[in-house]
């Protein structure tokens, strides 16, 4: 555990660009959920598409942006939906995105064994508290169990977004990179 957390977060602290720029072709990279998701990483990786051939996005649902789906970006991306939210319906129905039928209490345990693994973890949190803790806010589901096992984390830290109490919480010393986004909660 880091005792001086404050001097590690201000060295992780990071543009959404540098802190992509670590995720490599062909990575698997999952992306939180619901209004979990990351926008401001998201429309990021658009941005660096071209540097991602052939990575693999996973997401359980999605309520945001999902440009990854788009026809354009096939050669980068292959999204692979554990739930079909209607953003990606029509890259399922076309072939462009697969869909992996499975009961949402089992995803924690594909991820602990490997069968899911996760090479990078795009993450929504709160500002970490005094003791260092971040909030994964109100879209825990399966996120913390793909933080915890990602080989890079990064959190797209946003102070609007509610702090949930009960198992909701990862220590900063378990991030990579931070890169703050003052975001409304709608």
């Amino acid at each position: 555990m880091i005792l001086n957390w404050h001097d590690t977060y201000k060295e992780r602290l990071t543009d959404a660009r540098t802190a992509l720029s670590r995720i490599r072709r062909g990575a698997r990279i999952f992306i939180g959920s619901a209004c979990g998701e990351p926008q401001l990483l998201v429309k990021t990786l658009i941005d660096v598409a071209s540097n991602l051939a052939d990575t693999e996005i996973i997401h359980f649902l999605d309520l945001g942006i999902e440009p990854y789906t788009d026809e354009k970006f096939n050669e980068s991306f292959r999204h692979n939906a554990l739930f079909i939210g209607a953003g990606t319906r029509s890259a399922i129905k076309e072939g462009r995105a697969d869909y992996t039928p499975i009961f949402l209490s089992e995803i924690p345990l594909l991820m602990e064994r490997g069968s899911m693994h996760i090479d990078a973890a795009l993450i929504t949190v709160s500002p970490p508290d005094n003791s260092g803790y971040v909030s994964l806010e109100i879209s825990v589901d399966i996120t913390k169990t793909a933080a915890e096992i990602a080989q890079y984390v990064v959190a797209e830290v946003n102070p609007n977004m509610p702090r949930t109490l009960g198992d909701s919480f990862l220590h900063m010393s378990e991030i990579d990179a931070f890169v703050e986004n003052y975001v409304p909660f709608l």
